[in-house]
């Protein structure tokens, strides 16, 4: 693998991590806002699914990252 490749790598994990890391985010503070004891709201399943979508899309290219790399590293080159 050269360093093109390694680089490529290196990116399209640090991306997927962090759509992963802003999908946790989305969602945790979705579900502390419902649960604050002062005004509490009912917790809906639709937004929650919603939010969650940035860190199902951060697992799969993170799943398929050695592939997307290969890709960028042929189109750099």
């Amino acid at each position: 693998m050269d360093s093109s490749q390694r680089g490529a790598l290196m990116l399209v994990r640090l991306i997927a991590a962090s759509v992963m890391v802003i999908g946790l985010l989305d969602t945790a503070l979705y579900l502390t806002q419902c649960l604050v004891p002062k005004h509490p709201m009912p917790v809906k399943i639709f937004p929650i699914v919603l939010n969650s979508i940035p860190f199902v899309i951060g697992v799969a290219v993170l799943i398929k990252a050695k592939a997307i790399a290969n890709w960028i590293a042929d189109k750099l080159e």
